[in-house]
């Protein structure tokens, strides 16, 4: 529960808004030295007001009249107080006005932000995503409950500062949800990206007015993405392998290898998404998982040779054989150790070589390569863009080539 140090109301006449004799008499709310007020709607005659006890002088019925509704004021203050305290939340003199006033709303909170962020965008992101928002909103939460011992925050106080704090909170091994699983520094940015995210969203609302990210920077940390040779490739492709098990995981993989798929879309790949091509070719045609973007990629040999082979496997309207992300990550380590392969196989592996040792390496246009990999924007396809050396060394051939041609004779 929250508890603050200092509540103090206070009425005061603003005698530089009088009129005739009198003056407005309004009321301030004072919570751990931060301050709010409002203007009560009452009159009073300036010489009749006591500005030390805040008070109408005199045993008038008038006096009493006005006394008495300061003291409805006040008490109902102090229960606007009692309640955001009951409630758990962070008590700032804002909230206790809008309490009062009636001007405070479930939403414009920072739970209240993160349920209606999720209510409204939960038939528009996937699965995978909205269960990350829910990560980020225990952390959120979690956070609040120590560093301000509430269970939930005004939107209002969520500055530049909250975020900084919020970070460092992350970077505690203590105050990870997973023990087993602790926050990376990537992992930790992703978090600050979401909250950055439904900040933004409780912009766009209106429900808060400067956006607290503004002067803040992500700072991701860069990694070389891993991916398969040539070579690598080959010796993957061509491995003897005895167990039925890994050879279908291998054969799921090399299928990747050469579509670019990822886990999630070739698991979910069906009969359906196989159409013919303009060119009267098979192609396939889906939408990715992740991001809803229509893609449609021509068959290579290789990956045709794989669909033939699992042709009505199970009598399934499945394509492939697909078991979930984790046995196959397994699986593949087992195979790349018989490969005696030493980078760490996984199933986004496939994605990174069919990127760069499949398509980038033999000349295929990154404009080209970002279609089939259905990103809407190429520079998110520049990340899977590791171009190979001996793709750099044909490049430079050429050009070494055209300029002794081009080269003027003595």
């Amino acid at each position: 529960m929250q508890t603050s140090k200092t509540f103090k109301i206070l009425f005061r006449l603003v005698k530089a808004r009088k009129k005739n004799n009198g003056a407005p008499i309004y009321v301030r709310i004072t919570v751990n030295g931060k301050r709010a007020e409002f203007n009560t709607d009452l009159f009073y005659p300036i010489d009749e007001w006591d500005s030390k006890t805040g008070r109408a002088i005199g045993r008038t019925s008038k006096a009493r009249s006005l006394n008495d509704e300061l003291d409805t004021i006040k008490v109902d203050l102090k229960e606007s107080y009692k309640e955001l305290t009951r409630e758990g939340r962070f008590v700032t003199a804002q909230a206790v006005k809008a309490r009062y006033q009636g001007t405070d709303h479930n939403n414009e909170t920072l739970l209240g932000l993160s349920k209606y962020h999720y209510e409204k965008n939960k038939v528009k992101l996937a699965k995978g995503t909205l269960k990350n928002y829910k990560t980020t909103e225990a952390y959120l939460l979690a956070f609040v409950k120590k560093q301000y011992k509430a269970s939930d925050l005004p939107l209002e106080h969520i500055q530049y500062s909250f975020v900084v704090d919020f970070e460092l909170y992350l970077q505690s091994p203590k105050n990870h949800l997973s023990k087993s699983q602790t926050l990376k520094n990537n992992g930790i940015m992703k978090h600050i990206e979401r909250l950055n995210k439904l900040m933004g969203f409780a912009h766009k609302l209106g429900w808060i007015d400067k956006h607290p990210f503004e002067k803040y920077e992500l700072s991701y940390t860069k990694f070389k993405n891993g991916f398969l040779t040539e070579q690598q490739l080959e010796r993957f492709e061509t491995e003897e392998l005895e167990s039925a098990k890994l050879n279908r995981v291998r054969d799921v993989f090399v299928f990747c290898c050469y579509t670019g798929l990822s886990y999630i879309d070739v698991k979910l790949l069906t009969k359906d998404n196989i159409v013919m091509g303009i060119d009267g070719m098979l192609w396939l045609s889906f939408c990715r998982e992740k991001s809803d973007e229509p893609v449609k990629i021509p068959l290579l040999d290789k990956a045709k040779a794989i669909l033939k082979k699992y042709e009505n496997f199970e009598e399934s309207i499945r394509l492939l054989p697909v078991c979930s992300n984790q046995k196959m990550n397994q699986y593949l380590k087992v195979i790349a150790g018989k490969c005696e392969i030493d980078i760490k196989v996984t199933c986004h592996i496939a994605r990174h070589t069919f990127a760069t040792t499949v398509t980038l390496s033999n000349g295929v246009p990154i404009a080209t390569v970002s279609k089939l990999l259905g990103h809407a924007k190429l520079s998110t396809t520049q990340i899977y863009a590791n171009v190979v050396e001996r793709k750099l060394r044909d490049d430079m051939n050429s050009l070494q080539d055209t300029l002794n041609r081009n080269q003027i004779p003595a």
